[in-house]
């Protein structure tokens, strides 16, 4: 039988085409969707289960998911706030300028870059930027590099008679953190693209929860009770003399020594209003506690006459940013410390992600959540960077947002959208600014002592869900070693290179940064922990589990805030 031999070759099949949609009919479709959703009942209204948990992506009626993003932003106000009211506080600036920090703080770190970090935009070779949750950011707090400016002659201060210290206005310090914080974000834009396991293995919970409780801690005692007890400026030594002699200035309405009883039982009212809120209100007000300790604590100070509404009226109706500009240079003592504390929020940000993802119902295993640990730092470092050129310190992931997704059972990200918007409408109605600095400083002390102290009980929270060992309990015994004598001695380290005879200015900046670090207590012990952490030999038993450390470090972390 003859063959005959095969003349053509079968054609390849050809891969199937997939349509695409047009741009332009992209467009209509969504503007076709946006009619409908602004102009129906069903748009506004819809039949959404309003009992249920809304959950990241859930298509909400708007009016669920305004009141949702209303409520998400008012629990969040009192935390956002009080960064740039301590940052304008320690370095004595005036009211006008304290209003706008503010709202600069509201519009473009805690607003713009919030919506950055809930969009998780896919970049190239499967980078990301941002979490795609909920995740509402705020400005940090990085207090003591003013103290240095301050030691070291950056910041004017003059010395009485008795020896009284009296700081003057330092606006140029906060153009020096600005530009310092520009080029120190790029560490943790670096850090982003380390893979998460090995920032897992280099911050477990064990490092971060020292952190967090140390930062907290610090808090209460530098600001909270300062303020508590009359305010947080050189009142706090009660001079003899001086415009400091009575708190917060001989020029308020009611001035009195710091730590007076009619001062203290201000904050008091504050904290078991908050305490008396937990007990009886509904879970909206529950939610909103802090506000509503605000809001009673000014009801009564205003009705005493220690309310000061001269910078209600000289804030204007309406601001935006660069309204006030800072002449942006870099304090050279101050890049170390910068360092640290980038590195300190992208400890931070690992925990705070974890802890978001877990309560938004999202895996917190696998490559996704790896993805948005990734994309969480890599925004919070672009998001400091383009922070200072917005005039708003370094920014970092708020772990009372995840409190408050918790409560509301609400991860969806159009009401986090609408959450933003509310924001940024607060910083642009300048009058509001000037209301939050006319809040008495004892009724702020009572409120943010007790925000502080929540943030120290998330880092105790932290380090309770860690299986201890001699290992553990050796490394957290040193790191609280550093950080509590920071805290309970503050000027141990101030003379640590005093006997160094003349310097020159590059050795003395070096000197000056070390200081800075070990003088700041949560830097301190951060530090001490992640370097004995990597040098300490794991205990035989945890050699033998070791494969499986990294699940169990994200199961550890997702823990955070189910108590």
């Amino acid at each position: 039988m003859s063959s005959t031999p095969v003349q053509a070759q079968p054609r390849a099949t050809e891969p199937p085409v997939i349509p695409t949609t047009p741009r332009r009919v992209q467009l209509k479709d969504g503007a076709r969707r946006l009619k409908k959703k602004f102009t129906t009942r069903d748009g506004w209204f819809g039949d959404y289960d309003y009992a249920c948990f809304y959950a990241l992506d859930a298509d909400l009626p708007l009016i669920l998911a305004i009141s949702s993003g209303l409520q998400h932003a008012l629990a969040m106000l009192a935390g956002l706030i009080t960064p740039p009211i301590i940052f304008a506080s320690s370095l004595n600036l005036d009211a006008a300028t304290s209003s706008y920090m503010i709202s600069a703080s509201l519009i473009a770190v805690v607003s713009i870059l919030s919506l950055v970090q809930m969009s998780r935009l896919r970049l190239f070779k499967g980078y990301y930027l941002g979490t795609g949750l909920i995740s509402v950011v705020g400005t940090s707090f990085c207090y003591s590099i003013f103290n240095a400016m301050y030691n070291d002659g950056t910041c004017p201060s003059t010395t009485a008679a008795d020896g009284t210290v009296t700081r003057g206005p330092c606006p140029e310090a906060y153009g020096k953190v600005l530009g310092t914080s520009l080029i120190c974000s790029f560490l943790e834009i670096f850090l982003s693209f380390c893979s998460p396991k090995v920032l897992k293995k280099l911050f477990p919970p064990l490092v971060t929860g020292s952190v967090i409780l140390l930062i907290g801690a610090s808090l209460i005692g530098s600001s909270g009770i300062a303020d508590w007890g009359g305010g947080s400026n050189d009142c706090l030594s009660r001079p003899t003399s001086g415009i400091f002699q009575l708190c917060p200035t001989i020029f308020a309405p009611r001035p009195l020594p710091w730590g007076s009883p009619e001062f203290i039982g201000l904050g008091f009212l504050s904290f078991v209003t908050i305490i008396l809120t937990e007990i009886f209100g509904s879970p909206f007000l529950k939610n909103i506690s802090i506000i509503v300790g605000l809001i009673v604590g000014c009801i009564v100070a205003g009705a005493a006459g220690y309310i000061d509404g001269s910078s209600i009226r000289t804030a204007p109706a309406i601001t935006f940013l660069w309204v006030k500009t800072f002449k942006i240079s870099v304090y050279p003592p101050a890049i170390l410390p910068m360092l640290a504390v980038y590195v300190s929020l992208a400890m931070e940000a690992i925990g705070d992600i974890t802890a978001s993802a877990e309560v938004s119902r999202q895996d917190v295993v696998g490559e996704v959540f790896d993805s948005r640990i990734q994309g969480g730092i890599l925004a919070d470092g672009i998001g400091g960077f383009l922070s200072a050129l917005f005039t708003v310190t370094p920014l970092s992931v708020f772990a009372q947002n995840n409190g408050v997704i918790a409560l509301t059972r609400c991860a969806n990200r159009g009401a986090g959208r609408w959450c933003c918007f509310f924001l940024i409408l607060f910083g642009i109605l300048g009058k509001i600014s000037g209301v939050f600095l006319a809040i008495p400083n004892p009724v702020l002390g009572g409120v943010t002592t007790f925000l502080f102290a929540n943030v120290a009980a998330s880092g105790v929270r932290v380090l309770a869900l860690i299986k201890f060992g001699r290992r553990e309990r050796f490394i957290l015994s040193a790191a609280l070693a550093f950080g509590v004598g920071d805290l309970l001695q503050p000027g141990i380290f101030e003379h640590l290179f005093d006997g160094v005879d003349h310097p020159n200015k590059g050795l003395q900046g070096l000197f000056n940064s070390i200081t800075i670090v070990l003088s700041t207590p949560f830097l301190a012990a951060g530090i001490v922990a992640a370097v004995l952490n990597l040098i300490l030999p794991l205990e035989a038993e945890e050699e033998s589990n070791e494969p499986s450390s990294d699940v169990d470090e994200v199961d550890v972390e997702s823990q955070e805030k189910k108590l």
